[in-house]
């Protein structure tokens, strides 16, 4: 979500002092992680090192972010607009009239000043680990942009155990090290691959006493949804009553966590999701077996989050850096097995789906639009829309001058994360001619000394692809595209009704008026373009795989069609031939 407001106050005029020494900051990004799928948030999966963070610092339950990954890892980092940042969209679902568009190159502008850019004015080291997917060309990997160390991967995803894609638009996994292509070590899980690159550097850096920055951007658990069995094993049985009892589960212990208003009705599921018990005996066991990956895959990631921490209280820093765990967006709901060509493309690049070892190396594993929806509960729908679902997802901050055991209801949104860091960190030198950062610093909040930063007029928005909100006081004004949205606008209030069960256009039309005009000016500020007419985004996405995949093999098809035709055309010849001879034999 984005802001056109001006910055908040500074954490140096609420806070009586700093610390002597800078502190460390590690930033956990989780992939396609609803909000209650933290166990600190009422989840399934077991979180212990997470919930212990979480417990030494404050957890929002307004915290909002855009529906797509890149968007949100552009504005996570700048402080900016996925417009301001350049990373409108992601390029697999990006329409041939908008390439090359300002917004729109889907990597981060030259102009843009990122998060560790800053720290390292101010003496920090930098370094990341894990998904990029901000750009891979001259100038756009992670040390062009701040980070001294990194292990990058620059895709929407990857296989976790294997160095090998997940999807047709993608011919490969590609990752680099230090902005040098490299290769994944196979076998290894993503999770503690990712760690192990962490502690690496954490390791190698100067013995000169300078804080660090840590970006931990985790792929659990986008698709595949894999982890090892030592984990999914103990979901056994978890998941067998259905999508309908986890939300109903999921939406009831909201209520009892504080998570939601207890006057809040739970949201529907769309029209179009299948009934648990319309599924085959075999169907459900696979489906729940699903969800058990899904578990096992966040606890597996915690697991080494945990390593992490035990490294820096062995080292005495532990109480002097700063947490930030939170997820891109909320969670996915594709379904590629049900995609015209996926299986035969699975089949090809050494996937299989079947229940036996699901989530283990070698298997393909997703848990549809049915158990996403479930997950996203209390929002509605989920990741790629603008809706409750899509965009509210779990942020926890803890560490120096964040107040322990809070849970605040502030609003706050993706592009407030670099802002509120840099006051929490103190003074540090401007990057001159670098876009002014549009986020709002949230350090009054996390200090305990006020309600909210943003005030009853702050008009805060996103779009993605066509997909859009714009947030004033406590109301919201969304729509989002087919096939679960028509593209109309509608009005919820957001506090009392999370799960987005009433549109209040009808009652409340001064209200609706007032956010189009807000939206309105946010999509003149920010260079929203329109989509062009028909735009169906998975027919896009289908059809810029189909681009990437002739780009990939076109050649060696040409080749074989050529190869054919020379054939063809050599044996047509000799056929000739033959029969001319034949002719002379028996005139």
């Amino acid at each position: 979500m984005v802001a056109l407001i001006l910055p908040g106050p500074s954490l140096s005029q609420v806070k009586s002092s700093t610390p002597v020494k800078r502190p460390n900051v590690v930033i956990i990004l989780f992939d396609d992680a609803a909000l209650m799928d933290l166990g600190i948030y009422g989840g399934e999966a077991s979180t212990p090192h997470i919930d212990a963070i979480g417990r030494r610092g404050t957890l929002f339950t307004r915290y909002a972010t855009s529906p797509l990954c890149s968007p949100s890892r552009a504005m996570l980092l700048t402080g900016l607009t996925n417009h301001q940042a350049g990373v409108a969209t992601i390029k697999e679902v990006l329409p041939k009239e908008h390439v090359g568009k300002p917004g729109y190159g889907l990597h981060l502008e030259a102009n843009v000043a990122t998060l560790p850019e800053r720290l390292v004015k101010a003496g920090y080291h930098t370094f990341m680990s894990g998904k990029w997917h901000l750009g891979d060309g001259p100038g756009q990997l992670p040390g062009s942009h701040g980070f001294q160390r990194s292990f990058a991967l620059d895709a929407s995803g990857a296989d976790n155990w294997d160095d090998k894609p997940y999807m047709p638009f993608y011919n490969e996994a590609p990752w680099f090290e230090d902005d040098k292509p490299t290769a994944y070590p196979s076998g290894q899980f993503s999770s503690t691959v990712i760690v192990d690159k962490v502690l690496g550097y954490l390791d190698k850096r100067p013995k000169d006493g300078q804080p660090f920055l840590a970006y931990v951007a985790f792929q659990a658990v986008h698709i595949p949804v894999q982890a090892p069995r030592a984990y999914t094993q103990k979901y056994a049985g978890r998941f067998d009553r259905g999508w309908e009892q986890l939300a109903r589960d999921r939406f009831a212990r909201a209520k009892a966590l504080g998570l939601i208003n207890p006057n809040a009705r739970p949201p529907a599921m769309h029209p179009s999701m299948r009934r648990w018990d319309s599924l085959s005996p075999q169907e459900q066991k696979l489906q729940a077996r699903a969800m058990e990956v899904y578990a096992g895959m966040i606890e597996a990631t915690d697991a080494e989050i945990g390593r992490l921490v035990d490294r820096l209280r062995a080292e005495g820093e532990l109480e002097n850096t700063i947490f930030v765990i939170t997820s891109d967006n909320g969670p996915e709901p594709s379904n590629p097995g049900a995609e015209p060509g996926f299986n035969q493309w699975m089949w090809t690049h050494g996937y299989n789906r079947r229940l036996d070892n699901l989530g283990e190396r070698g298997s393909h594993n997703w848990i549809g639009p049915e158990w996403a929806s479930a997950v996203a509960t209390p929002g509605y729908l989920f990741k790629f829309y603008t809706s409750s679902g899509g965009l509210h997802v779990p942020m926890i901050m803890a560490g120096p001058g964040i107040a322990a055991g809070q849970k605040t209801n502030a609003p706050a949104f993706v592009q407030d994360v670099t802002p509120t860091l840099l006051d929490l960190v103190g003074e540090i030198p401007a990057i001159p001619g670098s876009k002014p950062i549009s986020g709002r610093s949230q350090a009054q909040v996390l200090a305990g000394q006020t309600q909210s930063v943003y005030g009853p007029g702050d008009s805060v928005g996103i779009e993605v692809s066509g997909n859009a909100a714009i947030t004033k006081g406590d109301y919201t004004l969304v729509k989002y595209n087919p096939p679960f949205g028509d593209n109309q606008w509608r009005l919820y209030h957001v506090t009392r009704d999370p799960g987005q069960t009433q549109d209040l256009s009808a009652s409340l039309p001064a209200v609706r008026a007032d956010l189009e005009r807000a939206y309105a000016a946010y999509a003149k500020a920010n260079g929203v373009l329109e989509l062009p007419p028909g735009y169906k985004v998975q027919r896009q996405a289908a059809l810029n795989s189909l681009k990437r995949q002739w780009q990939f093999y076109g050649g060696y098809v040409i080749g074989f069609l050529g190869l054919v035709f020379a054939g063809g055309w050599f044996l047509l010849r000799r056929m000739g031939k033959r029969r001319a001879t034949q002719a002379k034999v028996n005139p």
